[in-house]
């Protein structure tokens, strides 16, 4: 790992400083690996796993604040702007919190009672450190008619759910901005599902501040006109926008292709066209889109690694397995300067 006096090329928090700050998902072990690129590309940091329910609250009576402690301090330690994520989601939640003593299921009072205490616990710990919370992730369904997808906080609560959890981060910290997350946030059905769950937030003065575009894009989809399409829709609502997981996979979704061992010059080359003509997409809206975080740093580690196929080996990053520049980020910085 070079250390930070050995970059040469512009960083990429400096590219883009009059636009909107630049992020990286990050985790206890990618922090050890990659601080000096962390600290010298990046002015923004989100928990990947350290701050879901299962990771903080994993029993009743139990908080383990060890790991998310730590990406906070090095977030204070390298003057980064820290997002937290995220309180409420259907995956990587305790089961004790949907069941009584018995192991039956608790009913809705209960329910929010407890998520009112965890975010209380939560965002209370880090008042004033994380200046703005995934509060609900993933919510709303992809196919069908259904505006919000199964899950046990539907099934015992209600769709009140997801009001009452924006007004417990809110009541927290007033000051933190609140972010309603998902992915496919730019297929059309998806988009206007969203769309309608936040303006149905809105109209009951529910304070919610922005939506969060995951952007787990690949070099084919979604197109950009989709893209463009739902920046529109979601500032329309007078919600801030953040892009909050983005990654360009080389691969489609439906690709189960395993034979490549090392990324090919023409699909870097793919990449690269992409993410500059996603870029230069993201700084026309920089008005309404304040922060675009990368699910990760560089190529060496990327939660695509075995997904969706096992064994495969993903590089959806700007930055190779040696921490270099790939031709992605030369063509962004050359493109956009």
């Amino acid at each position: 790992m070079r250390e930070s006096l050995d970059f040469k090329e512009p960083a990429l928090k400096a590219v883009f400083a009059d636009d909107f700050k630049i992020g990286a998902a990050v985790n206890p072990r990618m922090i050890a690996a990659q601080e000096s690129l962390l600290a010298y590309h990046f002015n923004s940091i989100t928990a990947e796993n350290e701050m879901k329910f299962e990771s903080l609250h994993p029993a009743e009576e139990v908080y383990r604040f060890g790991a998310a402690d730590e990406l906070a301090a090095f977030a204070r330690k390298h003057g980064m702007a820290l997002r937290g994520h995220t309180l409420l989601w259907h995956n990587q939640t305790s089961d004790w919190l949907f069941k009584n003593k018995t192991g039956e299921a608790v009913d809705k009072n209960t329910l929010l009672a407890r998520l009112k205490s965890h975010i209380e616990t939560v965002v209370g710990r880090y008042r004033g450190e994380i200046y703005a919370w995934d509060v609900v992730n993933e919510a709303v369904a992809d196919e069908g008619g259904e505006l919000l997808r199964p899950s046990k906080w539907l099934e015992i609560a209600g769709p009140d759910f997801i009001a009452e959890a924006f007004r417990f981060a809110h009541e927290a910290d007033p000051q933190a901005l609140l972010f309603y997350n998902d992915y496919n946030e730019s297929q059309p059905q998806k988009r206007d599902k969203i769309c309608k769950l936040l303006k149905s937030l809105l109209d009951q003065e529910v304070p919610v501040h922005g939506v969060g575009l995951q952007a787990h894009w690949n070099l084919y989809d979604p197109g950009l006109d989709e893209i463009r399409t739902a920046i529109e829709k979601y500032a329309s609502l007078g919600l801030q926008l953040q892009l909050t997981e983005l990654d360009m996979s080389l691969f489609r979704f439906d690709d189960r292709r395993t034979d490549l061992k090392a990324p090919p010059a023409e699909l870097l080359e793919l990449q690269a066209e992409r993410y500059e003509a996603v870029f230069r997409l993201l700084k026309e809206y920089r008005g309404v889109i304040s922060s675009v975080t990368f699910w990760g740093a560089a190529d060496d580690y990327t939660w695509l690694d075995d997904f969706p196929v096992r064994g495969r080996k993903n590089w959806p990053f700007l930055f190779d397995e040696q921490h270099q520049p790939k031709p992605a980020y030369q063509r962004i910085v050359s493109g956009l300067c």
